[in-house]
């Protein structure tokens, strides 16, 4: 199993963070399958693409709430990172209370 759980949705409260607000956050390593996904589909376009980090973030944006990790941006480079057999993702992480 890549990931803890498949997700379709945001299950936690919106943060208020803008997208170039997460780069406040440092980027440390997360395991792949503590990860719960937050989309259950991917643009397979994204995934090959190999400028998709061109115009974005690095790094995965994560979510920790009720001690559960959810990816909320970076799907194509955790599906990329365990296509590469590697077990960890570089990302920020935000912990909402």
């Amino acid at each position: 199993m890549i990931f803890k759980r498949v997700g379709e949705d945001r299950p936690y409260p919106d943060h208020g963070l803008r997208p170039k607000d997460w780069s406040s956050l440092p980027p440390r390593q997360v395991r792949l399958d503590e990860l719960v996904t937050t989309k259950g589909t991917l643009d397979l376009n994204a995934l090959l693409d190999e400028d998709s980090t061109f115009y974005g973030d690095l790094f995965a944006h994560v979510v920790e709430w009720k001690g559960d990790m959810y990816l909320e941006d970076g799907l194509h480079r955790a599906l990329r990172a365990a296509l590469q057999q590697r077990q960890v993702l570089h990302a920020r992480v935000l912990v909402v209370d």
